[in-house]
Protein backbone atom coordinates (compact mmCIF):
# COMPACT_ATOMS: atom_id res chain seq x y z
CA UNK A 1 0.00 0.00 0.00
CA UNK A 2 1.53 3.35 -1.05
CA UNK A 3 0.64 6.46 0.22
CA UNK A 4 0.99 9.81 -1.57
CA UNK A 5 4.19 11.78 0.01
CA UNK A 6 3.42 15.59 0.31
CA UNK A 7 6.94 17.79 1.54
CA UNK A 8 6.63 19.26 5.04
CA UNK A 9 7.46 22.18 3.55
CA UNK A 10 4.36 22.49 1.22
CA UNK A 11 1.32 23.00 4.13
CA UNK A 12 -0.61 26.10 4.27
CA UNK A 13 1.14 27.82 7.67
CA UNK A 14 4.29 27.24 5.94
CA UNK A 15 3.37 28.56 2.42
CA UNK A 16 2.09 31.60 4.26
CA UNK A 17 4.92 32.21 7.15
CA UNK A 18 7.76 32.28 3.62
CA UNK A 19 4.61 34.85 2.26
CA UNK A 20 4.85 36.88 5.17
CA UNK A 21 8.57 37.15 5.90
CA UNK A 22 8.82 37.93 1.84
CA UNK A 23 6.02 40.18 2.05
CA UNK A 24 7.83 41.84 5.23
CA UNK A 25 11.59 41.78 3.82
CA UNK A 26 10.99 43.38 0.34
CA UNK A 27 8.33 46.05 1.32
CA UNK A 28 10.85 47.21 3.96
CA UNK A 29 13.67 47.21 1.20
CA UNK A 30 12.01 48.31 -1.35
CA UNK A 31 9.57 50.55 0.01
CA UNK A 32 11.19 53.93 -0.61
CA UNK A 33 11.73 53.13 -4.08
CA UNK A 34 8.46 51.74 -4.67
CA UNK A 35 6.58 55.54 -3.42
CA UNK A 36 8.82 57.40 -5.69
CA UNK A 37 7.28 55.20 -8.57
CA UNK A 38 4.17 55.57 -7.46
CA UNK A 39 3.23 58.85 -6.80
CA UNK A 40 5.40 59.82 -10.02
CA UNK A 41 2.89 57.23 -11.80
CA UNK A 42 0.11 59.20 -10.81
CA UNK A 43 1.24 62.14 -12.18
CA UNK A 44 2.01 60.60 -15.45
CA UNK A 45 -1.54 59.02 -15.76
CA UNK A 46 -2.55 63.16 -16.80
CA UNK A 47 0.88 64.07 -17.73
CA UNK A 48 -0.55 64.86 -21.37
CA UNK A 49 -3.39 67.21 -19.97
CA UNK A 50 -1.24 68.90 -17.65
CA UNK A 51 1.53 69.17 -20.01
CA UNK A 52 -0.94 70.71 -22.44
CA UNK A 53 -1.96 73.11 -19.86
CA UNK A 54 1.68 74.25 -19.20
CA UNK A 55 2.54 74.75 -22.95
CA UNK A 56 -0.84 77.29 -23.43
CA UNK A 57 0.55 79.18 -20.56
CA UNK A 58 4.25 79.35 -21.58
CA UNK A 59 3.66 79.42 -25.49
CA UNK A 60 -0.04 80.77 -25.99
CA UNK A 61 -3.62 78.78 -27.48
CA UNK A 62 -3.89 77.68 -31.11
CA UNK A 63 -6.52 79.67 -32.68
CA UNK A 64 -7.87 77.20 -35.72
CA UNK A 65 -7.81 79.47 -38.56
CA UNK A 66 -8.86 77.88 -42.24
CA UNK A 67 -7.25 74.67 -43.24
CA UNK A 68 -3.91 72.82 -41.75
CA UNK A 69 -1.02 72.82 -43.59
CA UNK A 70 0.57 70.10 -44.71
CA UNK A 71 2.39 67.59 -43.35
CA UNK A 72 5.33 68.23 -45.69
CA UNK A 73 5.25 71.95 -44.82
CA UNK A 74 5.24 71.56 -41.33
CA UNK A 75 8.42 69.38 -41.38
CA UNK A 76 10.17 71.69 -44.32
CA UNK A 77 9.60 74.85 -41.52
CA UNK A 78 11.19 73.51 -38.78
CA UNK A 79 13.79 72.15 -40.53
CA UNK A 80 15.04 75.43 -42.18
CA UNK A 81 14.41 76.69 -38.74
CA UNK A 82 17.20 74.78 -37.54
CA UNK A 83 19.25 73.94 -39.91
CA UNK A 84 23.05 74.24 -38.64
CA UNK A 85 22.24 73.48 -35.01
CA UNK A 86 23.50 69.90 -35.05
CA UNK A 87 20.27 68.46 -35.02
CA UNK A 88 18.45 65.90 -36.94
CA UNK A 89 14.40 65.36 -37.48
CA UNK A 90 13.42 62.84 -35.27
CA UNK A 91 9.56 62.76 -35.53
CA UNK A 92 6.34 64.80 -35.76
CA UNK A 93 3.59 63.67 -33.28
CA UNK A 94 0.12 65.14 -34.69
CA UNK A 95 -2.29 67.41 -32.54
CA UNK A 96 -5.24 66.15 -30.65
CA UNK A 97 -7.42 68.59 -30.89
CA UNK A 98 -7.78 71.91 -33.75
CA UNK A 99 -6.62 73.92 -31.44
CA UNK A 100 -3.35 72.10 -30.21
CA UNK A 101 0.09 72.24 -32.17
CA UNK A 102 2.51 69.62 -34.01
CA UNK A 103 5.13 68.67 -31.90
CA UNK A 104 8.39 68.14 -33.96
CA UNK A 105 11.27 66.21 -32.27
CA UNK A 106 14.76 66.96 -32.93
CA UNK A 107 17.96 64.62 -31.53
CA UNK A 108 20.94 66.75 -30.61
CA UNK A 109 24.93 64.96 -31.19
CA UNK A 110 24.19 64.14 -27.18
CA UNK A 111 20.84 62.30 -28.31
CA UNK A 112 18.95 64.75 -26.00
CA UNK A 113 15.78 65.47 -27.61
CA UNK A 114 14.56 69.02 -28.38
CA UNK A 115 10.33 69.53 -28.76
CA UNK A 116 9.74 72.51 -31.08
CA UNK A 117 6.19 73.28 -31.01
CA UNK A 118 4.40 74.89 -34.30
CA UNK A 119 1.18 76.13 -35.39
CA UNK A 120 -0.88 73.92 -37.70
CA UNK A 121 -2.35 77.19 -39.62
CA UNK A 122 0.37 79.44 -39.82
CA UNK A 123 3.60 77.67 -39.60
CA UNK A 124 4.99 79.73 -37.23
CA UNK A 125 6.95 78.12 -34.65
CA UNK A 126 5.66 78.86 -30.79
CA UNK A 127 8.65 77.89 -28.79
CA UNK A 128 11.31 74.68 -28.55
CA UNK A 129 11.67 73.47 -25.03
CA UNK A 130 14.71 70.45 -24.04
CA UNK A 131 12.76 67.37 -23.16
CA UNK A 132 15.30 65.97 -20.59
CA UNK A 133 14.93 68.97 -18.33
CA UNK A 134 11.69 69.99 -18.46
CA UNK A 135 9.23 69.12 -15.40
CA UNK A 136 7.53 66.28 -17.48
CA UNK A 137 11.02 65.26 -18.64
CA UNK A 138 12.22 64.89 -14.87
CA UNK A 139 9.13 62.96 -13.63
CA UNK A 140 9.37 60.50 -16.37
CA UNK A 141 13.41 59.76 -15.72
CA UNK A 142 12.69 60.17 -11.94
CA UNK A 143 10.10 57.24 -12.15
CA UNK A 144 11.49 54.57 -14.94
CA UNK A 145 15.27 55.75 -14.35
CA UNK A 146 15.69 57.32 -11.10
CA UNK A 147 17.38 59.87 -12.67
CA UNK A 148 20.36 57.74 -12.81
CA UNK A 149 20.39 56.44 -16.30
CA UNK A 150 20.61 52.65 -17.88
CA UNK A 151 21.58 51.73 -14.21
CA UNK A 152 18.59 53.13 -12.84
CA UNK A 153 16.17 51.59 -15.27
CA UNK A 154 17.84 48.82 -14.47
CA UNK A 155 17.16 48.93 -10.44
CA UNK A 156 13.41 50.23 -11.28
CA UNK A 157 12.87 47.35 -13.51
CA UNK A 158 14.02 45.34 -10.36
CA UNK A 159 11.67 47.12 -7.93
CA UNK A 160 8.93 46.51 -10.56
CA UNK A 161 9.59 43.03 -10.01
CA UNK A 162 9.38 43.10 -6.07
CA UNK A 163 6.02 44.91 -6.38
CA UNK A 164 4.45 41.96 -8.45
CA UNK A 165 5.76 39.90 -5.68
CA UNK A 166 4.72 42.01 -2.82
CA UNK A 167 1.35 41.96 -4.69
CA UNK A 168 1.12 38.27 -4.84
CA UNK A 169 1.78 37.19 -1.28
CA UNK A 170 -0.41 40.07 -0.04
CA UNK A 171 -3.53 38.69 -1.77
CA UNK A 172 -1.92 35.48 -0.03
CA UNK A 173 -1.65 36.96 3.12
CA UNK A 174 -5.27 39.03 2.70
CA UNK A 175 -7.31 38.37 6.31
CA UNK A 176 -10.26 38.13 4.04
CA UNK A 177 -10.10 34.44 3.01
CA UNK A 178 -10.71 33.72 6.02
CA UNK A 179 -14.26 35.91 6.82
CA UNK A 180 -14.61 38.17 3.27
CA UNK A 181 -16.10 41.00 5.48
CA UNK A 182 -14.03 41.48 7.84
CA UNK A 183 -11.24 41.97 4.79
CA UNK A 184 -12.53 45.04 3.92
CA UNK A 185 -13.53 46.18 7.59
CA UNK A 186 -11.91 49.43 8.94
CA UNK A 187 -12.40 49.60 12.60
CA UNK A 188 -11.90 53.08 13.11
CA UNK A 189 -12.86 53.17 16.36
CA UNK A 190 -10.45 50.51 17.63
CA UNK A 191 -7.28 51.10 18.79
CA UNK A 192 -4.58 53.03 16.14
CA UNK A 193 -2.44 49.94 15.58
CA UNK A 194 -5.56 47.96 14.30
CA UNK A 195 -6.45 51.20 11.96
CA UNK A 196 -3.12 50.91 10.94
CA UNK A 197 -3.28 47.25 10.15
CA UNK A 198 -6.94 48.03 8.93
CA UNK A 199 -5.70 50.47 6.56
CA UNK A 200 -2.68 48.32 5.13
CA UNK A 201 -5.21 45.25 4.70
CA UNK A 202 -7.67 46.83 2.69
CA UNK A 203 -5.57 49.56 0.60
CA UNK A 204 -3.12 46.45 -0.14
CA UNK A 205 -6.07 44.42 -1.73
CA UNK A 206 -8.19 47.01 -3.89
CA UNK A 207 -5.25 48.05 -5.63
CA UNK A 208 -3.20 44.48 -5.56
CA UNK A 209 -4.31 43.30 -8.93
CA UNK A 210 -3.50 46.53 -10.55
CA UNK A 211 -0.67 47.41 -8.98
CA UNK A 212 0.35 43.56 -10.40
CA UNK A 213 -0.25 44.71 -13.97
CA UNK A 214 1.46 47.73 -13.85
CA UNK A 215 4.55 46.14 -12.11
CA UNK A 216 4.72 43.43 -14.65
CA UNK A 217 4.27 46.05 -17.11
CA UNK A 218 7.08 48.29 -15.85
CA UNK A 219 9.22 45.21 -15.40
CA UNK A 220 9.25 43.89 -18.96
CA UNK A 221 9.71 47.65 -20.38
CA UNK A 222 12.80 48.17 -18.17
CA UNK A 223 14.38 45.08 -18.14
CA UNK A 224 14.67 43.24 -21.44
CA UNK A 225 16.78 40.76 -20.40
CA UNK A 226 14.18 39.10 -19.35
CA UNK A 227 12.44 38.32 -22.83
CA UNK A 228 9.21 39.16 -22.15
CA UNK A 229 8.34 39.82 -25.23
CA UNK A 230 9.63 36.80 -26.72
CA UNK A 231 8.07 34.64 -24.11
CA UNK A 232 4.90 36.01 -25.22
CA UNK A 233 5.51 35.38 -28.85
CA UNK A 234 6.04 31.87 -27.85
CA UNK A 235 3.82 30.87 -25.68
CA UNK A 236 0.89 32.41 -27.83
CA UNK A 237 2.73 30.55 -30.93
CA UNK A 238 2.87 34.01 -32.50
CA UNK A 239 5.47 34.13 -35.16
CA UNK A 240 7.88 37.51 -34.37
CA UNK A 241 8.22 39.50 -37.60
CA UNK A 242 11.56 40.42 -38.57
CA UNK A 243 12.82 44.11 -38.04
CA UNK A 244 11.46 46.48 -40.85
CA UNK A 245 14.27 47.64 -42.71
CA UNK A 246 14.79 49.96 -46.16
CA UNK A 247 16.93 49.01 -48.87
CA UNK A 248 19.31 50.76 -50.04
CA UNK A 249 19.61 52.17 -53.66
CA UNK A 250 22.78 53.16 -54.97
CA UNK A 251 22.48 56.84 -56.02
CA UNK A 252 18.41 57.35 -54.56
CA UNK A 253 17.65 59.65 -52.53
CA UNK A 254 14.40 58.89 -50.02
CA UNK A 255 10.75 59.78 -51.49
CA UNK A 256 9.56 62.82 -50.37
CA UNK A 257 6.95 62.87 -47.34
CA UNK A 258 3.65 63.80 -48.89
CA UNK A 259 4.57 60.56 -50.90
CA UNK A 260 4.71 58.38 -48.29
CA UNK A 261 2.37 59.63 -46.54
CA UNK A 262 0.22 58.77 -49.93
CA UNK A 263 1.31 55.14 -49.68
CA UNK A 264 0.34 54.65 -45.67
CA UNK A 265 -3.27 56.51 -45.97
CA UNK A 266 -3.79 54.13 -48.75
CA UNK A 267 -2.61 50.91 -46.73
CA UNK A 268 -4.90 51.93 -44.00
CA UNK A 269 -7.81 54.60 -44.76
CA UNK A 270 -10.15 56.43 -43.05
CA UNK A 271 -7.66 56.14 -39.70
CA UNK A 272 -5.75 59.43 -37.98
CA UNK A 273 -1.97 59.77 -38.36
CA UNK A 274 -0.97 60.31 -34.56
CA UNK A 275 2.78 60.97 -35.82
CA UNK A 276 5.58 60.04 -38.35
CA UNK A 277 9.35 58.71 -37.37
CA UNK A 278 11.69 59.62 -39.87
CA UNK A 279 13.92 57.20 -41.48
CA UNK A 280 17.34 59.12 -40.74
CA UNK A 281 19.74 55.93 -41.32
CA UNK A 282 19.62 54.23 -45.08
CA UNK A 283 18.47 51.10 -43.45
CA UNK A 284 15.75 52.61 -41.38
CA UNK A 285 12.12 52.70 -42.29
CA UNK A 286 9.62 55.61 -42.36
CA UNK A 287 6.78 55.04 -39.91
CA UNK A 288 3.55 56.14 -39.72
CA UNK A 289 1.09 55.48 -36.54
CA UNK A 290 -2.10 55.77 -36.85
CA UNK A 291 -5.36 55.41 -34.84
CA UNK A 292 -8.42 53.51 -36.16
CA UNK A 293 -11.51 54.12 -35.05
CA UNK A 294 -12.11 51.22 -33.03
CA UNK A 295 -8.62 51.64 -31.17
CA UNK A 296 -7.79 52.75 -27.51
CA UNK A 297 -5.21 54.70 -26.64
CA UNK A 298 -3.85 58.08 -27.49
CA UNK A 299 -1.49 56.83 -30.63
CA UNK A 300 -3.34 53.55 -31.82
CA UNK A 301 -1.18 50.38 -32.18
CA UNK A 302 -1.56 50.61 -36.26
CA UNK A 303 1.96 51.34 -37.39
CA UNK A 304 2.63 51.42 -41.66
CA UNK A 305 6.43 50.82 -41.87
CA UNK A 306 7.76 51.91 -45.43
CA UNK A 307 10.87 51.50 -47.68
CA UNK A 308 11.73 55.18 -47.77
CA UNK A 309 13.07 54.62 -51.51
CA UNK A 310 10.58 52.51 -53.04
CA UNK A 311 7.66 53.76 -50.83
CA UNK A 312 6.56 50.10 -50.42
CA UNK A 313 5.02 48.84 -47.20
CA UNK A 314 7.37 46.57 -45.25
CA UNK A 315 5.54 45.95 -42.49
CA UNK A 316 2.17 46.49 -41.17
CA UNK A 317 0.57 45.93 -37.73
CA UNK A 318 -3.08 46.40 -37.84
CA UNK A 319 -4.11 47.64 -34.45
CA UNK A 320 -7.84 46.45 -35.14
CA UNK A 321 -6.73 42.72 -36.54
CA UNK A 322 -3.33 41.87 -34.23
CA UNK A 323 -1.97 38.47 -33.89
CA UNK A 324 -1.88 36.92 -30.65
CA UNK A 325 1.05 38.31 -29.39
CA UNK A 326 0.32 41.73 -30.41
CA UNK A 327 -3.26 41.58 -28.90
CA UNK A 328 -1.49 41.32 -25.43
CA UNK A 329 1.39 43.86 -25.86
CA UNK A 330 -0.63 46.17 -27.29
CA UNK A 331 -2.79 46.06 -23.48
CA UNK A 332 1.16 47.21 -22.02
CA UNK A 333 0.46 50.93 -22.17
CA UNK A 334 -3.55 51.24 -21.46
CA UNK A 335 -2.67 48.63 -18.29
CA UNK A 336 0.27 50.49 -17.12
CA UNK A 337 -1.15 54.08 -17.63
CA UNK A 338 -4.50 52.79 -16.85
CA UNK A 339 -6.29 54.68 -19.68
CA UNK A 340 -8.27 51.13 -20.82
CA UNK A 341 -11.72 52.37 -18.81
CA UNK A 342 -11.06 56.06 -20.02
CA UNK A 343 -11.05 58.48 -17.32
CA UNK A 344 -12.97 56.47 -14.51
CA UNK A 345 -9.69 53.81 -14.47
CA UNK A 346 -7.72 57.11 -15.24
CA UNK A 347 -8.67 58.71 -11.96
CA UNK A 348 -8.80 55.33 -10.29
CA UNK A 349 -4.51 54.59 -11.24
CA UNK A 350 -4.04 57.99 -9.52
CA UNK A 351 -5.42 56.59 -5.94
CA UNK A 352 -3.50 53.15 -6.74
CA UNK A 353 -0.40 54.68 -7.85
CA UNK A 354 -0.59 56.26 -4.23
CA UNK A 355 -1.30 53.36 -2.69
CA UNK A 356 2.43 52.68 -2.38
CA UNK A 357 2.86 55.32 0.43
CA UNK A 358 0.32 54.11 2.50
CA UNK A 359 1.33 50.88 2.13
CA UNK A 360 4.96 51.57 3.17
CA UNK A 361 3.66 53.72 6.19
CA UNK A 362 1.75 51.42 7.83
CA UNK A 363 4.11 48.61 7.28
CA UNK A 364 6.83 49.83 8.62
CA UNK A 365 4.43 50.73 11.66
CA UNK A 366 3.60 47.09 11.97
CA UNK A 367 6.86 46.05 11.93
CA UNK A 368 8.27 48.62 13.80
CA UNK A 369 5.75 47.68 16.51
CA UNK A 370 6.39 44.22 16.44
CA UNK A 371 9.90 45.15 16.74
CA UNK A 372 9.49 46.67 20.16
CA UNK A 373 7.11 43.84 21.23
CA UNK A 374 9.59 41.32 20.58
CA UNK A 375 12.33 43.41 22.19
CA UNK A 376 10.54 43.97 25.57
CA UNK A 377 9.77 40.55 25.58
CA UNK A 378 12.99 39.43 26.24
CA UNK A 379 13.78 41.96 29.28
CA UNK A 380 13.39 39.56 32.26
CA UNK A 381 10.20 41.71 34.27
CA UNK A 382 8.14 41.52 31.13
CA UNK A 383 4.91 39.37 30.29
CA UNK A 384 6.37 36.58 28.17
CA UNK A 385 3.20 36.17 26.29
CA UNK A 386 3.71 39.91 24.63
CA UNK A 387 6.17 38.60 22.15
CA UNK A 388 3.36 36.22 20.79
CA UNK A 389 0.88 38.87 20.25
CA UNK A 390 0.53 40.43 16.76
CA UNK A 391 -2.01 42.10 15.29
Amino acid sequence: MTTNHIPTWFTYPKLRAIAFHTHRWIGLTAGILLCIAGVTGSILVFWHEIDQAMLVWRFGQVIPIGEALSVTAIAETVKAAYTGKDLTLSSLSFPDHANQPYMASFLDAADRYIEVFVNPYTGKIMGDRQWETSWIGRVYDLHYKLLAGDTGLLIMGIVALFTLILSLTGIVLWPGWRKLVMGFKIKWDGHIKRVNFDLHKVAGIVTAIFLALISFTGFAWNVPQARVEAGIYAITFTRKPADPVSKLIPGKSSLPIADLMQRANAAVPNAKTTYISFANKPEAPFLVAKKQAQEVGKYGNTRIYLDQFTGTVIQLQNGVKPSRAEAILNQFTLLHFGTFGGLPTKILYVFVGLAPVILFVTGFVMWWHRKRVFKNSEHPKSNPKNGMRSL
